[in-house]
């Protein structure tokens, strides 16, 4: 009966079981709370973070340079293309019709200014005879006078030859009018170098050039994206195609808090954990510049809090982080991933407004268009010997 009586019941080593178990959450909340100011001072007080930032690069559009139908597509998105590589043919019929206008139009001029030339030699002779019989005729007109005082030529003779004279004179001064309207045209130029021409040889360089590039080139190095043309489309200039992206070119564009930009400076060292690839891998860069302005001035309908009620929102300023080349060659990147960046603020040396950006990278300079017009002076010069005297 002993054994089946209940256990008496002592408040006071309940209330010290709860006492202990109190004091340890309590040392268990106090040494946590402790061991995470501790790591947020070692690791994270001279930190600045946001998780709203993105891998940016540059997005290269190709785009029509001359009227055409595709024939042919010979890049895809995803594969990477060399800079100078064709991309897109087209057919090239309408620039190569206006090709062979325009060179019709140069041989044209060019005989247009040799028959001037040769005009302006004619009327230049046609006054010299005109001038050798106006001579002629003052010597008998000089005669005639001196003999009509004897009475020995008639009056008639005599007024014969003075409006011989005087038609001779007016026909000088025609001749002469017309060959100063033939030089007027000529301006003292040659072939070569005459306005006429020199407008006929830039329409045919205009010419040639779209005739050259019914091939579009890549300008530079990189991979393919956003493809849009298809074969058949009938082509106006200025069509975007298809977007290149240099994989080796990218940075991080951070937007922090106005709360956490006044310690951020140029040169800082940043840290930098793709999403994409979790958080072991770690990218390295360099901040190079902070944006102007936050992302609303900016914006295509900015805000006017002068309108209406005002609710405070905090606004972000995009910063601009470079990456570690090499890193970026072992672990490719892709512009828009999404990052989780932090910079090291502990020395906010050095001018907000500075900016350590250089423009040495392939995608700010391209050099494929320099010999485009590779043959249209020697075109130019064929034409010009075949259609002027030799």
């Amino acid at each position: 009966m002993t054994a089946n009586m209940p256990k008496k019941i002592r408040p006071r080593e309940i209330l010290r079981q709860r006492r202990r178990r109190l004091q340890g959450v309590t040392l268990a909340l106090l040494l946590t709370g402790l061991a995470y100011l501790a790591y947020w001072w070692l690791e994270h007080r001279d930190w600045v973070t946001t998780d709203d930032a993105f891998v940016a690069g540059h997005l290269i559009t190709l785009k029509t340079q001359t009227d055409g139908t595709v024939v042919e597509v010979l890049a895809e998105n995803t594969q990477c293309v060399e800079k100078g590589q064709v991309l897109v043919r087209l057919d090239g019929v309408h620039a190569g019709i206006a090709l062979q206008q325009t060179q019709a139009e140069l041989a044209e001029a060019v005989r247009n200014i040799v028959s001037l030339q040769a005009k302006a030699e004619t009327l230049k002779q046609r006054a010299l005879v005109k001038q050798a019989l106006l001579a002629l005729v003052n010597h008998d007109l000089a005669r005639f006078n001196a003999a009509a005082k004897d009475g020995a030529v008639s009056d008639q003779q005599l007024q014969n030859a003075q409006d011989k004279s005087h038609e001779l004179e007016a026909a000088i001064k025609e001749i002469r009018a017309e060959q100063s309207g033939v030089e007027a045209q000529l301006l003292d130029s040659g072939i070569d170098n005459h306005p006429a021409v020199e407008k006929a040889k830039s329409r045919l360089r205009q010419a040639f050039l779209d005739f050259q590039r019914r091939n579009l080139v890549a300008p530079v190095s990189g991979c393919v994206a956003k493809r849009k043309v298809q074969v058949g489309d009938m082509l106006k200039a200025g069509a975007p195609l298809l977007a290149i992206v240099p994989l080796d070119d990218l940075w991080i564009e951070a937007n922090f808090l106005e709360s956490q930009i006044a310690g951020v400076r140029p040169g800082q060292a940043a840290e930098v954990r793709v999403a994409a690839y979790g958080d072991d891998r770690v990218y390295h860069g360099r901040v190079q510049g902070i944006n102007p302005g936050t992302g609303s001035i900016f914006a295509v309908l900015p805000t006017d809090n002068a309108t209406g009620n005002f609710i405070h929102i905090a606004e972000r300023l995009q910063v601009r982080i470079a990456l570690d080349a090499g890193e970026l060659r072992a672990n490719p990147l892709q512009p828009g991933l999404s990052t989780l960046t932090r910079i090291n603020i502990e020395k906010a040396d050095g001018l907000v407004s500075a900016s350590s950006v250089t423009l040495n990278g392939k995608a700010y300079r391209t050099d494929v268009y320099d010999r485009e017009l590779d043959g249209a002076e020697q075109l130019i010069e064929q034409i010009e010997l075949a259609n002027r005297p030799h």
